[in-house]
């Protein structure tokens, strides 16, 4: 018998890992854009990330869409929960991309859309942050509804996993800019990533060891025998990623750097992803008990075996298109 609810939730794991992955970077360029002066020298971040972030939040509306219609249960419990982190984070990522289109257009001094641009992406990076503390803390479930206040998803966690994927972007946005840009922001962005990357290690350590102190079947897969044989390669991973780091940022690659930081970010969902399994609201709503049934799993997995190849064909051609650097000019060059 096919499991529809498993093969569903690996499916929109791998859309959320997707848009952290793709869109993280050029929000991490973002978060970035208030240390470096210079019109030209914003110019060529903006440039490096332009032709690919709007197709890189593709991710993040199948990811919300596939939760609405294939797990309305989960849907109905945490959107509720988390109504104003979430509000927040669409609102801010409005904002940066309506300052995308309006900063060119601007043809005075101190330009107001490149506030825009870095505040929208720091409101929405942590506000995603929130999103995700509040979710991993537990949310209060009574029968088949959130049980909870509005502010059930403001706790210390929740801070701290805000601030550590604000850092976390920065490494990944820091790394971007090392495989795409020259000159003055490429060795601005190789300070920036040495320290984001040693600001990010120790939060990842700080988060992973609070996590499992949350739920108790946290705690059983990461420490509880014969579970911890299972997942200790994840934190030795996690070590030979950061290695690799450090020796592609000594090195000045950026390839290696951006693809080390990518590898931490992969590893760390993967913890998360052993943390919660089989819930999908911690404690409280397993996978299964979430699902629709399975004849509307069926129904739209058709389309999503459709869909979901397009969306990667056309995000690996865009990435193809646009695989050079950005030179100090704006434009790409192989």
């Amino acid at each position: 018998m096919i499991d529809y609810a498993l093969i569903w939730a690996g499916l929109i794991a791998f859309a959320v890992l997707a848009y952290v992955v793709l869109d993280g970077f050029d929000l991490g360029v973002g978060i970035l854009f208030p240390f470096v002066k210079g019109k030209d020298n914003r110019d060529q971040m903006m440039n490096a990330v332009a032709p690919l972030w709007d197709g890189n939040e593709t991710w993040l509306i199948l990811g919300g869409a596939g939760l609405f219609g294939v797990f309305p249960l989960a849907y109905s419990i945490i959107m509720p929960a988390l109504y104003i982190p979430i509000i927040v984070m669409l609102l801010a990522l409005i904002f940066r991309g309506v300052a995308f289109e309006f900063r060119w257009k601007y043809k005075g001094k101190n330009n107001p859309w490149d506030i825009a641009f870095a505040g929208g992406s720091i409101v929405a990076t942590f506000a995603q942050g929130m999103v995700l503390g509040g979710l991993v803390q537990g949310i209060p479930v009574d029968g088949r509804a959130f049980a909870g206040d509005w502010d059930a998803w403001l706790s210390p966690f929740a801070l701290m996993t805000g601030l550590a994927l604000l850092v976390g972007y920065a490494l990944l946005g820091a790394t971007w800019l090392v495989l795409k840009a020259e000159g003055e922001v490429h060795r601005k962005a190789l300070r920036f990533a040495r320290t984001s990357a040693i600001g990010t290690l120790i939060l990842i350590a700080v988060v992973s060891i609070w996590t499992p102190t949350l739920h108790e079947h946290f705690a059983q897969k990461w420490f509880a025998w014969p579970d911890v044989t299972y997942v200790a390669i994840v934190p030795l991973l996690v070590l030979v990623c950061a290695w690799s780091l450090f020796q592609g940022l000594r090195k000045g690659e950026g390839k290696q750097a951006y693809l080390s930081t990518v590898g931490l970010f992969v590893l760390s969902y993967i913890g998360l992803v052993i943390s919660f399994f089989p819930y999908i609201v911690p404690s409280s709503v397993t996978l299964w008990e979430a699902a629709a049934p399975d004849e509307s799993l069926r129904f739209v997995l058709v389309g999503a075996v459709f869909l979901i190849p397009i969306i990667l064909t056309y995000t690996a051609y865009a990435y193809w298109v646009f695989r050079g650097k950005v030179g100090t000019s704006g434009g790409y060059h192989s």
